[in-house]
């Protein structure tokens, strides 16, 4: 008599596996006249094209005016190298981008134009070097969806077309993931150089890069748990000597580092939103965010898998995925502890998030290709998300300009806004804020400002500044317009929006009882700027 064994109920994690083993996802293939060209060939024809249109798209706004923070790069920029780590540690800056700038002025000048370029050649160099860096890992097809990302970003879109150090660390970033990914996860240690190196530039670019710094740290303990037992003792001592050595690397700055947090030299607080709204912001908009997740999910889902959990091309994708999540997470505990959520100061997570998307997308065969033909739909009008008008400032500089003359007073009610009315106002001007006589008004001197502007009484500090006009002379007051904005109710912005309703009501006294005489105005056609808008009032000392 022959018994039946029952068949055995699978267990939990192989009823997890049958769910992960998806039916194959159909294959798209180019046409075969395409396919019989030289591979050489098609790949550059492909990235040539792809970075013409990028820089289509880049150079909309390229002509465009500067706001305050363009400004003051600027300003920083164009001291000397020796004077430079003087007036970056008051302006709360790291250096590396601020010598290279100080450089590109060097060789072609100033003006609002020049200074974009050096942002925008930055940000399409990003398009070969992350064509490279996913074909190097993945293929070609990895790197041709790399490329399209990389070319039709919004945020590089938007940051190439202004002078800020965003597109920098987006490259850095860039770079860096690349040398992780070779480096750690394929052990291709001559690699690990250039993620070494990544890091402690990152660090001399921007003090948001500890959010990269973090995230990386995540992504090496993914590829550590990942790794054979004897292998996980070469990974920590590798990480130990990346992240040690830019440690090392960034030590003569560190100091200045410490005095520009203890000096309250960023005292702008943005509250962390309830919503994720850094991923779209940094993606371009939602509809983006669904059409790469859904490309990603159908193409890393089957990755989970225990057989292929642990392989290199899994270990690349949960380490990719580990950098950008670490550092949002961290990014939003700190902005809960001390408000300084801004989505523009996550550009190191940039890279690894769009590679993320392309190594995912890549592997989602027919689905991943429908994803980027969606996303060059979404992202192909940078006026969603690329405002070309950013401030007003040189609207009414050019309005004010014919009637001032040498040694008039110039008085920017909102401190930060100086450089910028020094940029576009003629030369021979006196300047001050609402702190009081600016003698350098190229750049802001953000360390102590906010203790300064609090102890500045409205009336001790102008009316020293109104004295010292001799009659006929002019006063051009320049006040922020605050009127139904958003971004008004930080510590810094409230004071400054509060300082500068006293300063009007003071200047309307002295008008009614004779002191002043307000001969003009500006401007007269108001374009409603995306970042910083300002109005001014033209005054004549009378008696």
């Amino acid at each position: 008599m022959s018994t039946v064994t029952p068949p055995r109920r699978p267990t939990a994690r192989q009823a997890l596996g049958s769910l992960l083993e998806v039916p194959p996802i159909a294959e798209v293939h180019a046409p075969g006249w395409f396919e019989r060209l030289p591979r050489k060939l098609t790949t550059a024809g492909i990235l040539l094209v792809l970075v013409a249109i990028s820089a289509v798209l880049r150079t909309r706004a390229l002509h465009g005016q500067l706001w305050f923070e363009e400004a003051i790069a600027t300003g920083l920029a164009q001291h000397s190298f020796g004077a430079l780590p003087g007036v970056l540690r008051e302006a709360g800056s790291a250096p590396l981008y601020y010598v290279l700038l100080h450089i590109w002025i060097d060789l072609f000048g100033a003006t609002q134009t020049a200074t974009h370029a050096l942002s925008l050649i930055v940000g399409l160099l990003t398009v070969p070097v992350a064509m490279w860096a996913a074909w190097s890992i993945a293929g070609r097809r990895a790197g041709i969806f790399a490329a399209i990302l990389f070319a039709f970003s919004s945020f590089l879109t938007r940051y190439a077309q202004e002078t800020q150090p965003y597109e920098l660390m987006v490259m850095l970033g860039l770079l860096a993931t690349m040398g992780f990914l070779h480096g750690f996860v394929y052990r291709r240690r001559r690699w690990l150089w250039l993620f070494g190196a990544g890091l402690g530039l990152m660090l001399y670019t921007q003090g948001t890069a500890l959010l990269y710094w973090f995230g990386a740290a995540m992504a090496v303990v993914v590829v550590w748990r990942g790794a054979a037992a004897d292998a996980r003792r070469g990974i920590l001592r590798d990480a130990l000597l990346c992240f040690g050595g830019a440690l090392i690397v960034y030590l003569p700055w560190l100091p200045t580092t410490i005095s520009q947090i203890a000096h309250d030299t960023a005292p702008f607080h943005y509250a962390p939103s309830l919503g994720f709204t850094v991923p779209s912001q940094i993606l371009g908009s939602e509809r983006v965010d669904v059409t790469l997740l859904t490309a990603v999910l159908a193409g890393v889902v089957p990755l989970a898998a225990s057989a292929r959990r642990r392989s290199p091309e899994a270990m690349a994708m949960w380490s990719l995925l580990a950098i950008p999540a670490a550092a949002l997470v961290l990014g939003r505990v700190a902005g809960f502890i001390a408000p300084v959520w801004a989505w523009r100061y996550f550009a190191g997570i940039l890279a690894p998030l769009l590679l993320f998307a392309a190594l995912g997308s890549a592997r989602a065969r027919v689905v991943g290709v429908a994803a980027m033909i969606f996303c060059v739909a979404f992202l192909a009008n940078p006026a969603s998300f690329a405002p070309s008008y950013k401030s007003d400032m040189q609207d009414v500089a050019a309005e004010m300009s014919p009637l001032l003359h040498p040694g008039d007073l110039v008085v920017v009610a909102q401190p930060e806004q100086t450089p910028l009315a020094a940029y576009y106002l003629p030369g021979g001007l006196r300047f001050a804020s609402t702190t009081g006589p600016v003698a350098d008004p190229s750049y802001m001197r953000w360390s102590g400002e906010m203790g300064r502007l609090q102890g500045a009484a409205p009336p001790a500090i102008l009316g020293p500044l109104v004295a010292s006009l001799k009659p006929g002379q002019q006063l051009l007051y320049v006040r922020p317009l605050t009127e139904g904005a958003k971004n008004w109710n930080g510590r810094w912005t409230q004071l400054v929006r509060r300082r500068s309703a006293q300063w009007g009501q003071i200047l309307t006294s002295d008008v009614a009882e004779g002191r002043l005489k307000p001969i003009a105005w500006a401007p007269h056609n108001y374009r409603s700027a995306c970042c910083i808008a300002s109005a001014a009032v033209l005054y004549q000392r009378a008696s």
